[in-house]
């Protein structure tokens, strides 16, 4: 949900029907973070969170990079536009910790990796929950010893990015199996994250071990949603029949909707993370205004076909009578 898909309007909406919403402040400025923060509380006035995206070390090949970026010339022509730079961002992860420490929200959720101990008790130390993403049951040990209050277990199913620590290793696991194997690996309370559309996913989560449910693809269809028309459109276009997972957008493993150039370049995109994101950046960004589905980043989950043009808060109070 990050990027801009995740809005205040979104967060609030989904409070007042009685869930519990959250910014993704994801490539977003720490001054971004900020006023984005201070809109969310003037909507609403019930607790809500921040997801942040925590970096990884720069392991990229220079030279697999420049073949990628050769690569989507032509894609890039098409669209009138350039290839942009390829780099490596902590994407203000730290001035986003400090932040968050000085002006708390009610919970701070991450992914991508675990964050450090010292920066999980200094977020405690503050008043929020902390709620790490894990994929694996190491995943989990790891982050509970660091001193997670609750964990995001996610699933293959799940839209968008995978929240793997370490993204070299394919995850496959499906929800209700992970959700079994964490449970029995630790005791922190566990939210069950990927393909969860529906009442019945809601129910099966709970009845593998999990205290609630995170969606993200069944909110994406919403008008509160920040997510980009054309691909609001695409969740209910007919010729998008599955979804994969590719690194052909970012350079980080994610699931979306099985298009053109997902097909074409996803095999030979590298494990190269955020610097496939910023390559690909002016070539998303030209996609998305002419409404080119077939190469535009259409993340989405398994239960894509469930998302609903429809108020978020009628969305939440669906799915919750539906449980």
């Amino acid at each position: 949900m990050a990027g801009g898909v995740s809005t205040p309007e979104l967060v609030a909406a989904v409070n007042q029907a009685g869930g519990l919403g959250f910014l993704a402040a994801g490539y977003t400025s720490v001054q971004r973070m900020r006023d984005l923060i201070h809109t969310t509380r003037e909507l609403t006035g019930r607790p809500f969170g921040v997801n942040l995206f925590v970096p990884e070390p720069d392991r990229a090949d220079p030279l697999a990079l420049e073949d990628y970026r050769d690569r989507l010339l032509p894609e890039a022509k098409r669209l009138g536009t350039e290839p942009g730079r390829a780099y490596w961002s902590d994407d203000d992860y730290p001035a986003k910790l400090s932040a968050l420490v000085a002006d708390p929200v009610g919970y701070v959720s991450f992914t991508f990796n675990c964050p450090a101990a010292t920066d999980i008790a200094a977020l405690r130390a503050a008043g929020s929950t902390v709620i790490v993403t894990v994929t694996s049951a190491s995943e989990a040990r790891t982050a509970v010893d660091a001193g997670a209050d609750m964990l995001c277990v996610q699933g293959v199913e799940a839209g968008g990015h995978q929240g793997s620590f370490d993204d070299t290793e394919e995850r496959t696991t499906p929800l209700s199996e992970l959700l079994a194997t964490v449970r029995a690996t630790v005791e922190v309370p566990l939210l069950a994250a990927g393909g969860i559309t529906t009442g019945g996913d809601i129910r099966a989560a709970m009845a593998a071990g999990a205290v609630a449910a995170q969606l993200g693809t069944a909110l994406l269809r919403t008008p509160e949603s920040g997510a980009n028309p054309a691909h609001k459109d695409a969740l209910a276009d007919a010729r998008f029949t599955h979804t994969a997972v590719t690194r052909a957008f970012s350079g980080r493993r994610a699931r979306g909707l099985a298009n053109r150039f997902l097909r074409e370049h996803g095999p030979a995109a590298p494990a190269a993370y955020p610097h496939v994101h910023y390559l690909t950046g002016p070539i998303r960004a030209a996609a998305a205004r002419a409404a080119d589905l077939e190469s535009l980043h259409l993340w989405a989950g398994t239960g894509f076909r469930a998302a609903r043009d429809r108020p978020a808060g009628d969305v939440i109070a669906e799915l919750a009578a539906g449980v």
